[in-house]
């Protein structure tokens, strides 16, 4: 598996991110193996806070998320997904798949960093790995938390906005990161953020996980990765620890995702659940700090 690592001063002055780095190896699957990049902000000796990013952000989408969480006493993961960030990028689409996302992260998070008592936060692509980790091991999980994802198998059809996003992702001549970020916030992203959401990215070769991640979610149940994703929806309808949705009122993608949690996940119920107004697709973006103090109010009312 050819791989690239985009170099460390592409990450100089960012703004708003002060946060120190931090890597595991995991196997990649092919014979070798792959850096992998995650913040750990907080008391190394508090219960963590998981924080998992989507299509094509990196950690630098929670640094607003981050500093409500670790000033109420919290420890904070946020790890970046192979492909992103300064995680290691495989240069090949054919090097993703589904399954190996989700095999990366629970080596870096469960076999490498050996997280317990997690509390579980995740968004578009973050959800559908983070979901599949909380399926795959839910004793490791006090708590989960998710806003403007889903868990799809394939049944029921797509929205259009999705579809329109996955043909230009597939389609595009150049993918720009930057700017496909500040087109799913509410907000005007300023020049130098736009530029912090390219830092990973050097190239276009650099960019093949970002390019390929719209093709991977599961739209068909002959999808290769629709049976994983109906068996993690079979624990999920059992899993009963609090279970909290915290969806924007403005992601047109994602938009309404929420019922279907409320209706089949059992910790959803009587769950005190959260529409974060103003905040797009990224709401992370769009409404951090107010983001980080729902977590914040979540983990104080279900501890």
């Amino acid at each position: 598996m050819d791989t690239s690592r985009t170099p460390d001063a592409a990450f100089a002055d960012l703004p708003d991110f002060p946060f120190a780095p931090h890597y595991v190896e995991v196997d990649d699957g092919d014979g070798g193996t792959l850096r992998v990049h995650h913040l750990d902000e907080g008391p190394a000796d508090a219960a963590p806070v998981l924080l998992m990013h989507g299509e094509p952000s990196w950690s630098f989408l929670y640094r607003h998320v981050i500093p409500p969480l670790v000033a109420a006493g919290h420890r904070v993961i946020a790890p970046d997904l192979v492909g992103f960030g300064r995680s290691d990028k495989p240069t090949s689409v054919d090097d993703y798949t589904y399954a190996r996302h989700v095999e990366w992260m629970r080596q870096a998070l469960f076999d490498r960093l050996d997280l317990r008592a997690i509390t579980f936060f995740g968004q578009d692509w973050g959800g559908l790995v983070g979901l599949r980790l909380v399926a795959a091991e839910p004793d490791r999980f006090a708590r989960v938390a998710i806003g403007n994802t889903g868990l799809p198998t394939g049944h029921g059809a797509p929205s259009e906005a999705f579809l329109a996003w996955q043909r230009f992702s597939q389609e595009t001549e150049t993918f720009p990161v930057g700017q496909i970020i500040n087109g799913g916030c509410t907000t005007d992203l300023a020049p130098e953020v736009i530029a912090a959401y390219d830092a990973p990215f050097p190239d276009e070769a650099a960019k093949a996980g970002a390019r390929i991640f719209p093709a991977l979610v599961p739209t068909s149940p002959d999808d290769p990765a629709a049976p994983d994703n109906q068996a993690a929806w079979a624990v999920l309808e059992r899993f009963e620890k609090p279970f909290l949705l915290a969806f924007s009122d403005a992601d047109p993608i994602t938009g309404g995702g929420d019922a279907v949690f409320r209706e089949r996940v059992p910790g959803a119920a009587d769950q005190d659940h959260v529409t974060i107004e103003g905040g797009g697709h990224f709401l992370q973006e769009d409404r951090g700090a107010e983001l980080g103090r729902v977590l914040v109010d979540f983990i104080a009312r279900t501890g």
